[in-house]
C-alpha cells in the first residue's frame, strides 16, 4: 500500500480550557476523495485550519508525503500544493472572472502557459459567459466557482473544500456535485459538508467526527446506516 498523502498523528488543539481537537489520527490516499461530515461544533473547520497551517496544533502532527509539516506557515504550506477554498468566496471582486484566475494562474506559471491554464479552468467550470463580468456581481454560486477555479490555477496536489455546497440552488448543487468528481480524476479533494443529499451524490468513503475527535469512518451506506452516526445528528449523548 503506497504512502499517504497526508496524515495526522494524534493530532490535539486547544483553545484554552477548550479542547476542540482530541487525538486525531487521519490518513488520505494519493487520488483519494473523503468527505467530513459532523454536527456543528464537531471540530471540522478547526481540523482544515491545522492541515493548512492557519493555527498549529497543541500536540501531535501534519505529515504531507511523509515530511513532517507541522511547523512551516500558511503560506510555506500553501507553495507544497495544498490549496483550500472556504465557504465564504475569498476573490478579488473589482476585478472579472478572468482577471481572477489570471492572477492565481500567473502565480504559478510564465508566458502562454497562464492563458492556457485560465482558459482551461474557464471551460472546465462552465465560467465562459460570466468570464468578462465583475465577480463581485456574480451569484453566491458562481462565485464559489470562480473561487474553485483560482485554487485549481493554482496547480494543487491536495484540494480541501469547506462546504462548496452552501447557499447554493439545486440546481447549482448538482452541477457542483458533477465537478467535484471530475475534478478529482486528477487532484484528491477533502470536502467539508452538511448537505447530506450532496455527499451522498459525491462520495466514497467518510469520515464522521465529533466531539473533536473521529466516531467512525466508512464507505457511504456503512456511515449513512449508522446508529451512532444519526444519534450524533439527532443530538443523543454518543461515546467518542
Amino acid at each position: 500500500m503506497s504512502a499517504p498523502l497526508i496524515e495526522t498523528r494524534g493530532l490535539v488543539k486547544h483553545f484554552g480550557g477548550v479542547q476542540a481537537i482530541r487525538g486525531v489520527d487521519f490518513t488520505l490516499a494519493e487520488g483519494e476523495l473523503r468527505c467530513l461530515i459532523g454536527p456543528n461544533g464537531a471540530g471540522k473547520s478547526t481540523f482544515f485550519k491545522l492541515l493548512t497551517g492557519q493555527i498549529k496544533p497543541t500536540n501531535g502532527s501534519v505529515l504531507f508525503r511523509g515530511t513532517d509539516i507541522t511547523a512551516l506557515q500558511a503560506h510555506e504550506i500553501a507553495r507544497r500544493g495544498i490549496g483550500v477554498k472556504t465557504q465564504v468566496p475569498s476573490v478579488f471582486n473589482g476585478l472579472s472572472v478572468r482577471e481572477n484566475l489570471w492572477i492565481a494562474a500567473a502565480r504559478h506559471r510564465k508566458g502562454k502557459a497562464i492563458a492556457q491554464a485560465v482558459e482551461a479552468q474557464i471551460e472546465r467550470l462552465m465560467l465562459g459567459r460570466f468570464a468578462a463580468s465583475v465577480t463581485g456581481q456574480l451569484a453566491h454560486g458562481q462565485r464559489q466557482r470562480v473561487e474553485l477555479g483560482i485554487v485549481l490555477c493554482g496547480e494543487p496536489n491536495l484540494i480541501l473544500l469547506d462546504e462548496p455546497a452552501a447557499g447554493m440552488t439545486e440546481e447549482e448543487r448538482g452541477r457542483t456535485a458533477e465537478m467535484i468528481v471530475e475534478i478529482n480524476r486528477d487532484h484528491p479533494l477533502i470536502v467539508v459538508e452538511h448537505d447530506m443529499a450532496f455527499i451522498r451524490s459525491i462520495a466514497r468513503r467518510i469520515t464522521v467526527f465529533n466531539q473533536g475527535a473521529i466516531l467512525m469512518e466508512g464507505d457511504v451506506d456503512e456511515v449513512f446506516n449508522s446508529q451512532a452516526v444519526r444519534d450524533v445528528y439527532l443530538g443523543k449523548a454518543v461515546a467518542a
